[in-house]
């Protein structure tokens, strides 16, 4: 048994960004282009259950916990936020149901449902390209970027980006992430970050050590040590999201996809 948690937004903004404005009836183009992304994924991985995680309107913990988080993310676009509804219902219709949670992003609804269902024996598949779920990637957990056909795997994620799946929040502390408005430590990259936490295995020891550090770089890392327990706490999954939720309501079959063909016919 296998679940596929897809990250909505994150799949429907591409969807929509690769549609061409020009397009006669761009509304129903990319409403096609979301349900054949979805169809083509759903054939891909022939889960056992398929959640589509979106998140609700207003603000979520992170933003009250620090007010610039994506403070420079640009809004919705209009004509997607009013296609929206119909998106969701056409997913629903090859199966593909919503879920969501006050206060929480999708990230860390996905998370949670990660944790506990690898935990009681299922292959989770989290189908995005936010990098944050790298730092699930196990065993039983699989991101796939859906849209370049990648599976980011260990191998990948130290490849890329030079630590191990456990590390990545760490990385993503000391190096931010402007898509999200976290600024880490100035002056310090990817690379430096990785080399960092390399050499002394962790964040809480990168923090323990900073008085060893020479140079310039010691010199940043001692000005903004005391962001860095907040930065971690933003870049982190929650996986204790209580969500009130059975995992039977979300099951699915690949004659969902043959039904909604002949109905469609």
């Amino acid at each position: 048994m296998s679940i596929l948690l897809i990250d909505g937004l994150n799949l429907i903004r591409r969807v929509h960004a690769g549609v061409p404005e020009v397009s006669e009836d761009r509304d129903d183009a990319v409403l096609n282009a979301c349900v054949a992304s979805m169809r083509r994924a759903l054939r891909r991985h022939l889960p056992s259950h398929a959640l589509l995680v979106m998140e609700e309107a207003g603000p979520s913990w992170r933003s009250r916990e620090y007010p610039d988080y994506k403070k420079n993310r640009p809004p919705m676009p209009d004509d997607l936020s009013a296609a929206l509804p119909k998106i969701k219902d056409a997913l629903c219709e090859i199966g593909v149901h919503e879920l969501a949670a006050p206060g929480f992003e999708a990230d860390d609804v996905i998370a949670s449902i990660a944790n506990r269902t690898s935990d009681s024996g299922l292959q989770v598949v989290i189908l995005s390209t936010d990098k944050s779920f790298c730092q699930l990637v196990s065993d039983r957990i699989m991101l796939v970027d859906h849209f370049n056909n990648t599976v980011r795997d260990r191998a990948w994620i130290q490849n890329r980006y030079g630590v191990a799946p456990e590390q990545v929040a760490d990385l993503m502390s000391l190096a931010g992430d402007t898509s999200l408005g976290i600024p880490g430590i100035r002056s310090v990259g990817v690379r430096t970050a990785a080399r960092l936490i390399g050499e002394f295995g962790n964040l809480d020891a990168v923090i323990a050590h900073a008085d060893d550090i020479p140079g310039k770089l010691g010199e940043k890392l001692r000005e903004g040590i005391d962001t860095l327990p907040l930065m971690h706490r933003l870049v982190s999954l929650r996986q204790d999201v209580q969500l009130g939720a059975n995992l039977h309501d979300f099951r699915w079959s690949e004659k969902m996809l043959t039904a909604s063909i002949e109905d469609a016919g």
